[in-house]
């Protein structure tokens, strides 16, 4: 059965006329989702620290802005889009004693919500809009009077509007001129986390390091092998995003498509797809949110820790160094 996609037809944007919306987080996808929602017509207010430079931002921006509390007060759709380590305790201590019955709590990603991270009450509907962007490209696109593709799910539906809701902001978005798919939290939060994981943050960094340290092991100059494993690469995504994989075959040599079909089994192999297997397991289980939330604890050291290895890898630092020749002065 082929998936469902929604357009604009099929959401009305009036279910939100007269709604209070309030905004908890003004980083990357918050100040692009609140100001996109606001010049769709809608009562959009933030939620943030007095005198912080998220209040500061959405002020100068143009939008109401409240502390927390007052913002979550009396709205009608909560939408919690902080980080995912900040989430559990803002919504404990800020949202939940100032949610009003039948609001609508909404997210950006099935993160909290899968992994019990956040438990909402049985008379609140649950649902999620997640843009398949950064903000930036969220906030381009609608200025552009398009959006980009969203996906919407329903965790708990106690109004019986929950999907109804989820459309409406889609719309507010812009996304429903693009397209939007209908999934669930577990779905969309395992399957995200895999991505980055294993292919688009982890398995791609991986992959170009290993390309530089081989190349550069071998005798070759780091400019040369950065530009060869690490600038070509958007080129290459954007020929597979525009087309897809065959669109990036045509378009490149007879040489490189060859060799790329007949060498790249040597590098993920059935090694490889175990290690993915085993990553995939390891979210499905639950044992990477919970060594994620330790994490929290800890006030991110590990993390912190490996960013700062990986600041100091040769790759870094050659890079810095090419791009400044290609800034314009």
């Amino acid at each position: 059965m082929a998936t469902k996609i929604y357009h604009d037809s099929d959401a009305d944007l009036n279910i939100l006329k007269g709604k209070k919306i309030a905004v908890i987080g003004y980083g990357n996808q918050g100040r692009a989702q609140a100001l996109c929602l606001h010049d769709s017509g809608l009562d959009v207010v933030v939620g943030a620290r007095r005198n912080g430079e998220s209040w500061g931002q959405a002020s100068s921006d143009g939008l109401k802005v409240a502390e927390i509390p007052a913002a979550v007060k009396g709205a009608d759709v909560v939408m919690v889009l902080l980080p995912d380590e900040v989430q559990p305790g803002v919504y404990k201590q800020q949202i939940a004693p100032n949610l009003k019955e039948g609001a609508a709590l909404e997210f950006a990603h099935g993160f909290a919500i899968t992994f019990k991270c956040i438990a909402p009450p049985a008379k609140n509907d649950v649902i999620m809009v997640a843009p398949k962007s950064p903000g930036r490209m969220v906030r381009q696109t609608y200025l552009e009077g398009f959006g980009v593709p969203s996906l919407i799910a329903v965790q708990q539906d106690a109004t019986g509007k929950a999907k109804q809701v989820a459309l409406a902001l889609a719309k507010g978005l812009g996304s429903t001129k693009a397209g939007v798919l209908e999934t669930d939290f577990r779905e969309e939060a395992t399957s995200d986390l895999f991505g980055e994981q294993a292919v688009l943050c982890g398995g791609v960094t991986a992959l170009i390091e290993a390309g530089f340290e081989t190349l550069v092991k071998a005798g070759y100059k780091p400019e040369i092998a950065y530009f060869e494993v690490l600038h070509e690469l958007k080129l290459i995504v954007d020929l597979i995003q525009a087309g897809g994989m065959m669109h990036m075959w045509d378009s490149v040599s007879n040489t490189a498509e060859f060799g790329g079909l007949t060498r790249r089994d040597a590098v993920i192999n059935d090694e490889s797809k175990k290690a993915m297997k085993k990553i995939l397991e390891d979210i499905n289980s639950g044992k990477f949110a919970k060594e994620w939330s330790e994490e929290w604890k800890v006030d991110l050291k590990n993390m912190k820790r490996l960013e700062k290895e990986e600041s100091e890898k040769q790759v870094e630092a050659v890079g810095k160094d090419i791009r400044a020749l290609f800034e314009r002065k």
